[in-house]
């Protein structure tokens, strides 16, 4: 509860009129930047929501072959002012399939978070997905809250990042 008048005033320093500033808005850490690798359009759209609802930034990739592009340049490349702080990949999908890329992503980079979501959630695609670094592994359908606390909980765990 935030009191009001001289009373309650501070010792020291200047009083103002104005409400003080938060220091959680102060020293905010930047939005997540998320890679999201989603070949069914619908799907992909409500997951782009889904995370922008949860204050974070999202690059699109359609298939696994623009997803690796993706990788190479804002993971592995030059280009750090896009890095991403997370990948979440189908696990199926044209040109790569989700596993495919992290298997290549983990001969380059070991620590960048990966989250796999799949129609197909046997148990090999659920081991092979471990074995290969995966924080997660989803089967859809899945409820987006367990993604988002998921998401929340890496927001958290992630070092302040200076403005990009």
């Amino acid at each position: 509860m935030r009191r009001t008048g001289t009373a309650n005033a501070p010792q020291f320093g200047v009083v103002s009129s104005e409400p003080p500033r938060s220091t959680a808005t102060s020293f905010a850490a930047a939005p997540l930047r998320v890679l999201l690798a989603e070949d069914d359009a619908e799907m992909r759209r409500l997951l782009v929501t889904t995370l922008r609802r949860n204050q974070c930034d999202v690059i699109e990739a359609k298939s696994g072959a623009q997803l690796w592009d993706l990788v190479v340049r804002c993971v592995l490349g030059a280009q750090r002012e896009q890095a991403v702080d997370l990948i979440i990949s189908d696990v199926r999908m044209p040109g790569a399939s989700g596993l495919e890329i992290l298997a290549r992503l983990r001969t380059y980079d070991s620590t960048t978070p990966v989250i796999m979501i799949t129609a197909f959630g046997d148990p090999e695609t659920h081991a092979e997905a471990k074995r290969l670094g995966a924080l997660a592994v989803f089967n859809k359908p899945f409820d987006l809250d367990d993604l988002r606390v998921l998401v929340a909980s890496l927001r958290r765990l992630a070092p302040t990042q200076p403005a990009r």
